[in-house]
């Protein structure tokens, strides 16, 4: 098979479906997984020119294994990259993406609207070591640049963001990264390339917890990096040495899920769409953040830079905590879990569970309201998904 996938012009949903997969001997249709931690050699020299990079070839699963390596290439063709380093979690693609490019003395701009555990990632582990970061709002691009030294060498997104469904404007924040010399990392975890494409809208780095989208059915933990050859191979070096590693499993899983990618996100975005305006209509709901509303003070930003606005909305509900509290609680078909990506909806409370360990002053700049509920629309009927709300809805109002 054809290893240059994206030379063929090729959709989206066919490299989905197959790139990266380099057939056995074996003629296998199906990517096959190889649950084996070492690999053997027919010869002395063998080894000593695999173990010396003089030939290509498999030394060692925590960082050459040949089912990690049909989802790396699967996934940098779908972004767009040139290479894809895969990580034991998303969490621990952006500590090796931080270990590899960064040093003490070095600084971060990121936005004040990440994922509770990244602000911890980069304060209190990447601080330890002399690694300052700074925090700005996601859409004031003269924010981002006022934040900007001669020391600043990563700018760090989520867009959307979680869970307000904040958007940056890529294309502007890649020229501000570019003019300083500086590099651009896009956390793609809610919307997929099958929605967003960093790389061809001028970032660097695109940043995965394949947890989410790319498993789909919530079932394994798992992190991707893709992006150039050249810093990629600075990523690589960390997994390879530090150990940060994905299994051939969860390789496996990731791979067959993207497959589906495609189908699921368009499904995922459509209900998300009609819940948002459901519960942007109801009387217990203060406001509905869903950047595909057109409500939304971004909603024209991103029609232009995606093709669709992803599963995840948040919803501020009369009442505070003690309000949000009494939806979640009242569900029945929702899974109450800070996890989402799945095809089973998710509901969860933000300032007491994903971003719970941030202080006070963080949640109010990241707008994390005590009222304020985050909803990961599934693949269930959508009619099903309103009559488990309104229960807790319709007593709140």
């Amino acid at each position: 098979m054809h290893d240059d996938f994206s030379a063929d012009g090729w959709g989206i949903e066919t490299l989905a479906i197959r790139a990266g997969h380099d057939r056995t001997h074996e003629q296998e249709h199906a990517e096959p997984i190889f649950p084996t931690s070492s690999f053997v050699y027919g010869s002395a020299a063998e080894a000593a020119r695999k173990f010396a990079g003089e030939e290509p070839g498999n030394i060692y699963s925590r960082f050459t294994n040949p089912t990690v390596r049909t989802f790396e290439k699967r996934l940098a063709a779908l972004e767009g990259g040139e290479r894809c380093v895969a990580t034991s979690s998303g969490m621990a693609a952006i500590l090796s993406t931080a270990l590899a490019l960064l040093k003490a003395g070095d600084e971060i701009v990121a936005s004040r609207s990440l994922f509770g555990s990244t602000v911890s990632l980069f304060d209190k582990y990447l601080g330890k070591f002399g690694i300052t970061t700074r925090y700005v709002e996601l859409s004031d691009m003269s924010a981002w640049e006022a934040a900007m030294t001669p020391a600043t060498k990563l700018l760090f997104a989520e867009t959307p963001s979680n869970p307000l469904s904040e958007v940056v404007d890529i294309p502007a924040l890649a020229e501000i990264a570019r003019r300083h010399d500086a590099l651009l990392a896009i956390d793609n975890c809610f919307l997929t390339p099958v929605l967003q494409r960093p790389i061809q809208l001028g970032a660097d780095l695109v940043i995965h917890s394949a947890t989410k989208y790319i498993d789909g059915q919530g079932r394994a933990i798992g992190g991707a990096v893709v992006g150039p050859d050249k810093l990629l191979e600075e990523v690589f070096g960390v997994v390879r040495t530090c150990g940060p590693c994905l299994s051939p499993f969860n390789a496996w899983i990731f791979t067959k899920g993207l497959e589906t990618l495609g189908l699921r996100m368009k499904a995922h975005s459509a209900s998300a769409l009609e819940l948002a305006r459901w519960l942007e209509a109801h009387p217990a709901v203060e406001r509905v953040h869903y950047s595909g509303l057109e409500s939304h003070p971004q909603h024209a930003l991103a029609k232009r830079q995606q093709d669709g606005f992803g599963a995840v909305l948040g919803l501020e509900v009369k009442g505070g905590r003690e309000g949000a509290w009494s939806v979640i609680d009242a569900t029945r078909l929702l899974s109450i879990t800070g996890n989402l990506g799945d095809a089973k909806t998710t509901i969860t409370h933000p300032a007491t569970t994903t971003h719970g360990r941030l202080s006070d002053p963080q949640k109010a700049n990241a707008g994390i309201a005590d009222g304020l509920i985050r909803i990961a629309v599934g693949l269930e009927s959508l009619d099903d998904i309103k009559a488990d709300l309104s229960r807790g809805l319709d007593a709140l109002a």
